[in-house]
């Protein structure tokens, strides 16, 4: 049954408040997860859970400016209240995760989440948002399974790694020519999910699997492994993890003569400049999938000439120079800024405003909004959201190769080499 929430009483009779005049009697709620009530003069209110710590801290940190960007697009307001962004360090792992859960069920005044950055902080606070009421929309959680389920509190403008793994597979089997492959992950969910599909397509294309295993920074047995895995003469090493356990094994490498024709192939995840750096000489001609709207950027002068970017994303990027004084780190600030515009429009939509100014938000409703959303113009693309939670516009995805340029820091960031 719908709650039913009058509001008449409480938007009439607390001038103390500052609540000047009666708001119209369409202000009742008649939502089956209820309403978010914003008085005069409050904020609205949206929770920013990213990775701002750990090894992740840069996927945090390129969301949050184009989550900060965004609002800043809107002069900080949405129907005439001020936008207020609270901060929630959710980290990449279970501890930080549950804390993040925590908070959003003690704040029973948000209005719903951009975030996380990590496919298992996902999978960790996704009950406690569906708990509360509330929608979050993901700038990078890959994992296939978040939107397989059909949840309808999850929602992203990040592409599913279903579809990165796939066009990995088809370079290394059509264009590398590599018939046997290697893969190492990292036991994360978003890894797990990449190096299932590689497999997959890999395999079905005529290809052959000839070492498969799972590495952490707390083994130190990782060259040994290496001259396992040098027994099978793989072409191509698939590697989709994050940057740590990928330097331990790039740094052990160089060591293993028999592996050194072998290429290396990984994810979006090491697409940042602080892999490069770390890794060095040994990750000079690495091949790296991720989103396309990271190509070329060129931000001395606020020069940004790349037929691979719309003129929207180069204003974008100008803004971020200005704000920020460097480049993005990480691969999905665009998408952050997209899952923000989403968000907005949706509340925007929904919103019932009282004729003093009080809004009324049915969280089911908003939610029923973003996954009805249909031809938003973002900086990815054009996105229309499927009630399972697919937001992404599939048209920006590529194969990056690391230089030496990229490695002593002159160009970032790498150059696309393909396109599927």
């Amino acid at each position: 049954m719908a709650s039913r929430l009058s509001l008449i009483g409480l938007l009439c009779s607390t001038l103390a408040l500052g609540l000047v005049g009666c708001a119209r009697s369409e202000l009742e709620c008649h939502d089956d997860l209820g309403c978010a009530l914003i008085r005069p003069g409050e904020p609205v209110r949206i929770a920013l859970m990213l990775s701002l710590s750990g090894e992740a801290a840069f996927l945090g940190q390129d969301s949050q400016g184009g989550v900060e960007i965004a609002v800043d697009d809107r002069a900080g307001e949405l129907l005439e209240h001020p936008i207020e962004l609270v901060t929630i360090d959710s980290g990449c792992g279970l501890a930080q995760a549950e804390a993040a859960a925590q908070a959003i069920t003690a704040d029973a005044g948000l209005l719903g989440i951009i975030g996380p950055n990590c496919s298992d902080v996902a999978t960790v606070v996704l009950p406690a948002v569906e708990q509360a009421g509330l929608v979050m929309i993901s700038p990078s959680t890959t994992a296939p399974e978040l939107t397989q389920a059909g949840q309808g509190a999850y929602f992203r403008t990040a592409h599913n790694n279903l579809l990165q793994a796939r066009i990995a597979a088809q370079y290394a089997y059509t264009v590398l020519g590599a018939r046997r492959a290697a893969v190492i992950h990292d036991e994360s969910e978003y890894a797990i999910a990449l190096q299932q599909q590689f497999v997959e397509v890999f395999q079905s294309l005529g290809g052959s699997i000839v070492f498969l295993d799972a590495v952490s920074l707390e083994q130190s047995a990782v060259g040994e492994r290496l001259t396992a895995m040098a027994t099978g003469s793989p072409d191509v090493l698939y590697l989709p993890l994050f940057e740590p356990e990928a330097a331990l094994i790039a740094s052990n490498l160089g060591e293993i003569e028999a592996l050194a024709d072998m290429t290396l192939l990984g994810a979006d995840s090491l697409l940042v400049p602080t892999f490069v750096a770390g890794a060095a000489e040994t990750v000079n001609g690495m091949l790296l999938s991720g989103p396309v709207l990271l190509a070329n950027q060129t931000l001395a002068n606020e020069e940004l000439t790349n037929p691979w970017l719309g003129s929207d994303y180069q204003a974008f990027l100008i803004k971020w120079l200005a704000r920020y004084g460097a480049a993005p780190p990480g691969p999905f600030h665009a998408h952050a800024y997209d899952a923000t515009g989403i968000l907005l429009e949706a509340i925007e939509s929904v919103a019932q405003v009282g004729s003093n100014g009080a809004l009324l938000v049915g969280r089911q409703a908003l939610r029923q909004a973003v996954a009805t959303t249909v031809g938003f113009e973002g900086l990815t693309g054009t996105l229309t959201c499927s009630p399972s939670g697919e937001c992404a516009s599939g048209e920006a995805l590529a194969i990056f190769q690391i230089t030496s340029e990229e490695i002593s820091g002159e160009a970032w960031p790498p150059p696309i080499v393909w396109m599927p």
